[in-house]
This record gives structure tokens, C-alpha cells and sequence, in this order.
């Protein structure tokens, strides 16, 4: 099974404001991750070729990385994950800047299982947390905040198991692309 998944923000911000963003990346002052709410990007040694590390149980090392441009991770783990995530940076044809992440994955067992069921909405409700992160901190504010779906706070509250299941709080589904084949 194939996947291509893709998240974007566009901000009315200069390229090179929003590439700083990329390059705090697995830093103490990581301003793109969403580390108060997820497990934070860590890596063996700072942001460069090479580097491995992920976040929680996801695992990958540092494929490619452009500062201030792009970065590209080669997944190593969970198992059956064949493929990268990255961030990159566009500049619209009106002069702002779209921050995008994608995800292509060969999917191979046991993860044409545990993809759709565990690791799709969490990743969805991770980067669009992600990109909420970005926006506020390149203009202050976000237009819509994400919300978490019913399933992903279920999951959250199954995997974690100290958080109390709430259903009024947070998040619905992600903007995002997703094809499966």
C-alpha cells in the first residue's frame, strides 16, 4: 500500500522567517514542533546529514537538509514504514510562504494495518498542531486551530494512559491530502 500525505500552511511571512522555524527543529528552543502537546523531535546530534533520532516510538534519520530551506527524515521505525516525511518552503505566486510537510510511505506489514487505524490520525492531528505552532509563532495568531477528532483524544488517551478521556476538548480533523493505494 502506498501513501502520500500532505500538510501546508500559507503565512504572509518572508521565506526566510518561516526557514528559521526548520532550523529549530529537535533544538531546546524547537519553535515548530508541538512539544507541549506531542513527544518532542530529538536527534543524536544537532540538525544535519545523518543525524537519527524521531519522535516516540518513530524513528528516522536526517536525510537531506537545506537550512533555512528544507529538511527530509528516511523513516527506520515503526516496522513497515518504507519511505521519508519532510518540511520544505514555497513561495506563492502572491509573495507569501507555504510551509508544507509531506509524507510518502511504501507501506509493508504490519503497518498496512496499524497506518490507517493508530498511525494516520495521529500523525494528521500532530502536524496540523504543528503548523498551528508556526503560524502563531510568525504572526502572532492562527485563523483556525486544529482540533483533535473523538478518535485521535481516544487513541491519545489509550496510548497514554494517565490522561483522563475527555470528549469537549480540543481539536477536530486536520486539513490535510491523503491518497492511499
Amino acid at each position: 500500500m502506498r501513501v502520500w500525505n500532505r500538510h501546508h500552511r500559507i503565512v504572509d511571512v518572508a521565506q526566510e522567517r518561516v526557514g528559521v522555524l526548520i532550523d529549530t527543529l529537535a533544538t531546546d528552543g524547537d519553535r515548530l514542533w508541538p512539544v507541549d502537546a506531542w513527544p518532542p523531535m530529538r536527534f543524536d546530534r544537532p540538525l544535519g546529514v545523518g543525524a537519527t533520532g524521531g519522535h516516540g516510538p518513530v524513528r528516522y534519520r536526517v536525510e537531506s537538509y537545506e537550512p533555512g530551506k528544507s529538511v527530509r527524515f528516511r523513516f527506520t521505525a515503526p516496522r513497515g514504514f518504507d519511505g521519508f516525511h519532510e518540511f520544505t518552503l514555497r513561495t506563492t505566486e502572491n509573495g507569501k510562504t507555504e510551509l508544507a510537510h509531506l509524507m510518502v510511505l511504501r507501506l509493508r506489514h504490519p503497518a498496512w494495518l496499524t497506518y490507517p487505524l493508530l498511525w494516520r490520525p495521529m500523525h494528521d492531528a500532530l502536524l496540523e498542531d504543528c503548523l498551528d505552532r508556526a503560524e502563531r509563532e510568525l504572526t502572532g495568531t492562527v485563523g483556525t486551530s486544529a482540533r483533535w477528532s473523538l478518535y485521535v483524544r481516544l487513541l491519545r488517551n489509550l496510548i497514554s494512559g494517565k490522561r483522563p478521556f475527555r470528549l469537549s476538548t480540543n481539536k477536530v480533523p486536520p486539513m490535510s491530502t491523503t491518497a492511499i493505494k
